[in-house]
C-alpha cells in the first residue's frame, strides 16, 4: 500500500469514527503534506548518511519527518540520530527502504549498481530522490556514461522501477546547512522528474528543508543542472536560477 493509499484509509477510518468531524479539517493526503512545511509528515529512508544524506536527512528531521538513516555500519550513526532527537533513528539500507515511504539516495555514483542489483525489487514503485553526482576520479567507467547519457537516465537505468526525482545535488553539504530556512527569499534547489506526483512530493519535501523547488522539467532536463551544466552549483534564488535557465517566472 502506498503512502497516499496508507492515509487515505486513515482518513476513511476516522471520518467514520465518533470524532471523525473534529479531526477531519487536519488529516490530508500525502500531496497536499508533502507540498506544506505545515502539513502532515511520512517517513522518509536515507541511502548514504554521509554528508549530504546527515544534512538533508537532518533538515527533515528538523521538519517533523521521522527519517531512517542508513549505512553499512549502523552503529557509526549513533552521534547522528543522538543529536537529530526520537525522530531519527539508524539501520540498515534494507531497513531504510523498508520503513521510507520516500527514499533519499546520496552515494558515491559507483555504488547505485550495486544497489539498483541487491535492492532493486524492494525500491521499486518507490519515490527516490537522487542526489548523486558522477565524479570520474572517485567513480571511474561509470561517470563516463552518465555523461554521455546524463546522469538522471543514467540513474534512472540502475534504478528501474523507481519513481526517480533528481534533487540536492548541485551545491554541497555545508551550503545547504547554512542556507536552509533562510529569509525570503529563499535559495533556489532544481529538480526534475518525469513521474508528476512524485515531483510535487519532492517539492514538499525540498520546502520543508528550508529551501524553494524550481521544477527544471523532465528526467531529461535534469541534464541541465548536473555537474558542469549551467544549474550545477547555483546558489541563488528561484527567479534568478530560473532566469539562468531560460525558465518560465
Amino acid at each position: 500500500m502506498s503512502a497516499i493509499e496508507r492515509i487515505n484509509a486513515m482518513r476513511r477510518r476516522l471520518l467514520l469514527g465518533p470524532i471523525g468531524i473534529g479531526i477531519a479539517t487536519v488529516i490530508r493526503p500525502l500531496q497536499t503534506a508533502a507540498q506544506s512545511p505545515s502539513g502532515s509528515k511520512f517517513p522518509i529512508g536515507v541511502i548514504g548518511s554521509g554528508r549530504i544524506g546527515g544534512t538533508i536527512g537532518g533538515l527533515w528531521v528538523k521538519a517533523g519527518h521521522p527519517v531512517l538513516f542508513s549505512s553499512r555500519h549502523p552503529d557509526e550513526l549513533k552521534d547522528l540520530v543522538a543529536r537529530l532527537g526520537p525522530l531519527a533513528q539508524a539501520g540498515t539500507v534494507a531497513e531504510a527502504i523498508k520503513f521510507g515511504d520516500v527514499i533519499f539516495i546520496a552515494v558515491p555514483y559507483a555504488a547505485l549498481p550495486e544497489i539498483g542489483r541487491d535492492y532493486g525489487a524492494a525500491l521499486k514503485g518507490k519515490i527516490v530522490l537522487d542526489a548523486n553526482n558522477a565524479v570520474q576520479s572517485r567513480d571511474g567507467d561509470i561517470a563516463q556514461e552518465a555523461e554521455r547519457d546524463g546522469v538522471a537516465m543514467t540513474s534512472q537505468k540502475y534504478l528501474a522501477g523507481t519513481r526517480l526525482v533528481r534533487a540536492f545535488n548541485t551545491l554541497g553539504y555545508s551550503i545547504f546547512a547554512k542556507e536552509a530556512n533562510r529569509p525570503e527569499p529563499r535559495m533556489a534547489v532544481p529538480i526534475a522528474g518525469d513521474d508528476a506526483e512524485a515531483v510535487k512530493v519532492a517539492q514538499g519535501l525540498v520546502r520543508d528543508a528550508g529551501f524553494e523547488p524550481v521544477v527544471v522539467g523532465k528526467l531529461v532536463d535534469a541534464a541541465r543542472f548536473q555537474r558542469g551544466a549551467p544549474g550545477y552549483g547555483q546558489q541563488v534564488t528561484a527567479a534568478e536560477l530560473r532566469k539562468t535557465l531560460s525558465l518560465a517566472p
